[in-house]
């Protein structure tokens, strides 16, 4: 840190000042505030505090904050590592992550879709997880394959080396112009966004896990990695039990990227896999919370994708589930999306609706023919239902709601 010029270093001090205040003041994590101002009095400080650190930017629709904690765990080995294990995934987030461990040689940074262009510009990241790509946020984010297309701008002659998802045509598109790609076969479960070719626009025929393009030479890569249920293969023929704390097939999904990136940094899938498995959950998410007999477990959906795999892990039927949602910023405000998630799943569960755009979840709901109630507060919900397991599923802001009432456990 000393290292950096006097400006930047009172640009870090303050950040650092506002950040603390904000903690203090029941604001948050101070973040996004810390790297606002540091930002702020010196514009290049993402630059300065990123030299000299070897850099993981993780980016996804879903999945990137879960993975990030993920690859930092299985990093901690080799020293302290910056992170943004809050979701503080803009630059603001990035500044304060790294001023916060300036010995830190490693970091492992969360990523927003539309701003790895940038990100990967600014910190000359030595290794870019790019995992999957869905709508989401439609309104503030745009369409996915324009975000596509700029992941291919971005990294087209670039350094760094990508590990790249190759199920996930639209993430293998962006990806394919890096000079050095590892590709990773861990699965498309949502494939609604990804039926065209995003190269020529034609056809995706698909047969099992091998997709291509029925018009041009577009195809699946051959992947260096393997997914197969809980058991990873890696290049080179070996095969290892993935067993993991974090419940479902994205996770394992998550744990098998994680897998891919760390074997760049020299740490062997042996090593790595008990730390993996150490992560019992992550920002809140998959935290059972103890409350007046109820055990409240947390699960984050910001989008269809996102449902699907929030639908995999609840608890067997008849299980009860409360669902949430807001449509405020960092949601999106347009909750059409709502109508691409298939409900059906919910059928023979008590089933309650919250949050502030409850009547549109409501009316969602009627028209897949899922029994529900809706209250005007979650509270009522939780003590609707006899003591014993609940999940609840809710969106970003709903889901920092909860997680904030019902206790922050991370």
């Amino acid at each position: 840190m000393s290292d950096l010029p006097l400006r930047s270093q009172l640009a870090v001090a303050l950040g650092r000042t506002a950040s603390r205040m904000s903690r203090l003041a029941g604001r948050g994590d101070g973040s996004v505030i810390g790297g606002k101002i540091g930002l702020k009095l010196d514009p290049e400080l993402l630059t300065r505090l990123s030299a000299d650190r070897k850099l993981v930017l993780v980016s996804a629709t879903n999945g990137k904050t879960t993975t990030t904690r993920l690859i930092a765990s299985a990093m901690s080995g080799l020293g302290e590592v910056a992170t943004n294990a809050f979701g503080a995934n803009m630059p603001t987030g990035h500044v304060s992550a790294l001023a916060a461990a300036p010995g830190a040689q490693y970091g492992v940074l969360e990523c927003d879709e539309k701003y790895v262009p940038l990100v990967l510009r600014e910190t000359r990241a030595n290794v870019v997880l790019l995992m999957n790509l869905s709508r989401d946020q439609m309104d503030r984010a745009g369409e996915i394959w324009q975000l596509a297309g700029k992941w291919r701008k971005a990294l087209d002659g670039a350094e760094t080396h990508v590990v790249a998802n190759c199920d996930d045509p639209l993430v293998t598109w962006g990806a394919s112009t890096a000079k050095k790609v590892t590709w990773v076969a861990v699965g498309q479960h949502w494939k609604e966004d990804s039926w065209c070719c995003p190269e020529c626009g034609g056809p995706l025929d698909r047969d099992g896990s091998h997709w291509a393009c029925r018009q041009c030479h577009f195809a699946r890569p051959k992947p260096d990695w393997i997914l197969h249920g809980d058991r990873v293969t890696a290049p080179g023929g070996h095969t290892y039990a993935l067993d993991l704390q974090l419940p479902g097939r994205a996770n394992r999904s998550n744990g098998a990227m994680a897998l891919a990136v760390v074997s760049l940094f020299g740490i062997p899938a042996e090593q790595a896999l008990p730390l993996l498995g150490k992560v019992a959950s992550v920002a809140g998410r998959y935290t059972t919370v103890s409350y007046q007999g109820r055990d409240i477990r947390l699960l984050l959906a910001k989008n269809p994708a996102g449902w699907l795999e929030a639908f995999d892990v609840l608890e067997p039927a008849p299980g009860p589930v409360v669902l949430s949602i807001n449509a405020q910023g960092p949601d999106g405000r347009d909750t059409s999306w709502l109508w691409d998630v298939d409900y059906r799943v919910l059928k023979g569960r008590p089933v309650w609706a919250t949050g502030e755009r409850r009547l549109d979840l409501a009316t969602r709901l009627e028209a897949a023919e899922v029994d529900f109630r809706m209250v005007d507060d979650i509270e009522q919900a939780v003590l609707a239902v006899p003591p014993g397991k609940l999940d609840v599923i809710a969106n970003y802001t709903a889901f920092q709601d909860i997680r904030t009432r019902y206790g922050r456990a991370l």
